[in-house]
């Protein structure tokens, strides 16, 4: 996933509002978000090839997502980073604790940012920076480098993020719009990477469409002070087109 907007104790009425892009490969094998069959509290997609997830949520209100660092080198054979996400769904560990758990051994993955968080709190973790970091009440944004590096179109997307949550009679469905912005950013202000400036230019923006690969899925989660729960996933064809959305709402467990 190459983008993750994340509203923290923003709203007065739900203290989680995600949204987020996955951009990968269309040939890689996935399956849509439904409650897994393994882990029947477990709500997220599946990577069908290295077996984890990219962001998911559960029925306790346990959630988590991740985004790859560019340029930071490939797995070692057997360690998908999508696996970090699903640890921490099918754990009961407060996010502080996996994620220090996390730290000590999350070198034997190629470079990855990770954000976990339930009712007690959220924490994000990046393999290529120091240390787990406990997050205040405010707006964050990830694509593949560390948390809210100043990208435009993580820039972009949490100014517009902002605003939607700000607006009167907010719904989830409102963010949208956000994560299916085609903008192209202006070539001056790209960040400085490993890439040619055309493809850097292509990939900075919020929905990517390139030959071969682009934004497969686009995901909202709201977690409210009721203890409700919504969860959206919208599907893309190579040609951006929608082929299929999946919506789901539930109440929190206790159990």
């Amino acid at each position: 996933m190459c983008l993750i907007v994340v509203g923290y104790r923003m709203h007065p009425d739900y203290p989680l509002v995600l949204a987020a892009n996955r951009d990968e490969y269309y040939q890689r094998p996935t399956a849509a978000a439904e409650f897994w069959a393994q882990a029947p509290e477990v709500l997220a997609g599946r990577d069908l090839q290295g077996g984890g997830t990219w962001l998911g949520v559960t029925r306790q209100g346990r959630w988590a997502a991740l985004t790859n660092v560019r340029g930071a080198g490939t797995a070692p054979a057997g360690y998908s980073r999508g696996l970090l996400v699903s640890g921490f769904l099918r754990s009961t560990d407060a996010p502080q604790r996996y994620m220090a758990r996390v730290a000590r051994w999350g070198h034997r993955f190629a470079g990855f940012n990770l954000l976990v968080g339930d009712c007690s709190g959220v924490a994000s973790l990046s393999n290529r920076d120091d240390g787990v970091r406990l997050l205040s009440p405010g707006c964050y944004g990830l694509s593949n480098h560390l948390l809210d590096s100043p990208w435009p179109k993580v820039e972009q997307a949490k100014e517009q993020f902002k605003a939607v949550l700000a607006t009167p009679g907010f719904k989830l469905d409102h963010l949208w719009p956000v994560l299916s912005d085609r903008h192209l950013p202006n070539a001056k202000s790209l960040p400085q990477t490993v890439l040619e400036p055309d493809l850097e230019r292509a990939l900075g923006a919020i929905f990517v469409q390139l030959p071969g690969y682009g934004t497969r899925c686009s995901t909202l989660v709201a977690i409210g002070r009721d203890g409700h729960v919504s969860m959206a996933e919208r599907r893309y064809a190579s040609d951006g087109r929608i082929e299929g959305e999946s919506r789901f709402a539930f109440n929190l467990s206790t159990q």
